[in-house]
């Protein structure tokens, strides 16, 4: 991945003072020695992440651009993927409506949905909608305040790549893939919950 381009300044939230919102830098969105997890193995990011604030001629090769930019300019972006043949990603802040993609879905080869901090729950939300409602079956990116102990519930919802925060080791945080061998609950990687795959046996 590139260096970093601009900084990242999610937008309020409805009713939310702006002063409120966290900032990040791209020291945070920005991947980890160049690196993300992506299916359960370290591998080398392609990709490059395009800062909310870059209003300039995008560079040449992948890239994944804020929703705004691809709302504002998606016939460009289209001609970019169509004719071109340069693969396209985009991503969300938390706030964000994924509905906004839905009749799109199929043209992105990423989505990446920006955690602004560990605490922050809407991106599950939104990972969950993406899989499940609007069918996107690419490679679905968290980005932003990643953290060990988040990965092992961010792949129940559907992620399956993971830009650890760049101060993180991310070798170990590949570890937390298979904290648990075994879950209850059905969620989007495993819709059935374990008594529909465990059957009691029945007594003679």
């Amino acid at each position: 991945m590139s260096e970093p381009i601009a900084t990242v300044r999610p937008e309020p939230v409805e009713g939310q003072q702006s002063d409120s919102v966290p900032h990040l830098s791209f020291d945070k969105l920005r991947t980890n020695g160049n690196q993300i997890i992506r299916d359960g193995a370290i591998v080398r990011d392609e990709w490059t992440l395009i800062a909310a604030t870059h209003a300039e001629p995008l560079p040449a090769g992948r890239v994944i651009v804020p929703l705004a930019r691809w709302l504002a300019e998606r016939d460009a972006l289209t001609a970019r993927i169509t004719e071109q043949n340069q693969p396209l990603g985009v991503w969300l802040d938390g706030h964000e409506d994924p509905a906004k993609l839905a009749d799109a879905i199929h043209r992105f080869a990423v989505i990446a949905v920006n955690f602004p901090k560990f605490a922050d729950g809407r991106g599950y939300s939104i990972a969950t909608l993406l899989r499940s409602r609007y069918g996107f079956k690419g490679e679905l990116r968290a980005i932003g305040d990643v953290l060990r102990d988040q990965l092992f519930y961010m792949k129940r919802v559907g992620f399956n790549a993971f830009a650890v925060r760049a101060d993180k080791d991310i070798h170990d945080a590949v570890k937390a893939l298979k904290d648990f061998s075994e879950v209850y609950q059905g969620s989007v990687n495993q819709p059935l919950p374990l008594f529909k795959r465990k059957r009691v046996p029945e007594i003679a």
